[in-house]
């Protein structure tokens, strides 16, 4: 069964704007949690734009679900990652001036490195997954490193899919989803966890949840967004349908 980690960073984002309490993004964690999700997923950055390291351990402490905590692999972050023990940590790419995550982790060019985090990670009972390109030689050096989940970056597709006018069946929506089912493919046939995220939000992500052995899909800014209309237990119902809906009309069961 697909399932749907919410990332709760912009709820965070929210609250850092005016530097006060609130809103609490544990309570947007319970609330997420209320609507559906699997999972929770918040990026503790480097600059701490959003996400705050009490957050993380009253995440950690509270949530009564997975949590997914997505980082640099810096020595700093994988002692927090340690000392908390999250379900699952998400190596990505990190850049002070990013407005949020630009393309994948480059694990072919920092193998050494990344192994001995992957290692630090797994001794600690920790799952690492990795955030990458769909990108043959990415997958390889993913698997060599010891990664036991990647995580496809969908922006290229969603960004394909905007730029044609939500039309799932233009050709380059099509070809950005050939890319992700191949690399879904091989990240399977590499033994390795296939999830996918970035970008995705209630008009494209019914593709990709129909993509074949696609386990977890972590998706916040949409889910955020609708939020701040519906609620976020709505707004996380809403797109735990869309999932299911997707991944059933691709196995032709009834959703």
């Amino acid at each position: 069964m697909i399932e749907l980690g919410v990332n709760i960073d912009h709820v965070a984002t929210i609250r850092q704007a005016r530097r006060t309490y609130e809103p609490d993004p544990v309570w947007a964690a319970v609330e997420a949690h209320l609507g559906g999700a699997d999972g929770i997923t918040v990026h503790l950055r480097e600059d701490r734009r959003h996400i705050q390291d009490e957050d993380v351990r009253r995440l950690r402490e509270l949530t009564h679900i997975k949590l997914n905590l997505e980082m640099a692999a810096t020595p700093a972050m994988v002692d927090i990652a340690c000392r908390l023990g999250p379900e699952m940590a998400m190596l990505v790419p990190e850049g002070r001036q990013e407005v949020t995550t630009e393309g994948g982790l480059d694990v072919a060019g920092g193998r050494r490195a990344l192994a001995d985090v992957v290692k630090r990670l797994a001794d600690a009972g920790i799952v690492t997954s990795v955030f990458i390109d769909a990108e043959p030689r990415q997958i390889e050096a993913a698997a060599a490193i010891g990664a036991r989940v990647c995580e496809l970056h969908t922006g290229p597709y969603a960004h394909a899919f905007h730029a044609k006018g939500r039309d799932a069946e233009s050709a380059a929506v099509v070809a950005e989803l050939a890319k992700l089912r191949a690399a879904g493919d091989a990240i399977r046939a590499a033994g390795m966890r296939f999830n996918a995220g970035h970008a995705l939000n209630y008009f494209n992500v019914e593709p990709v949840a129909a993509l074949e052995g696609v386990r977890e899909l972590h998706i916040g800014h949409a889910i955020v967004s609708r939020a701040v209309f519906v609620g976020m237990r709505e707004a996380v119902r809403e797109m735990k349908r869309l999932i299911r809906e997707g991944a059933a009309k691709a196995s032709g069961r009834t959703p």
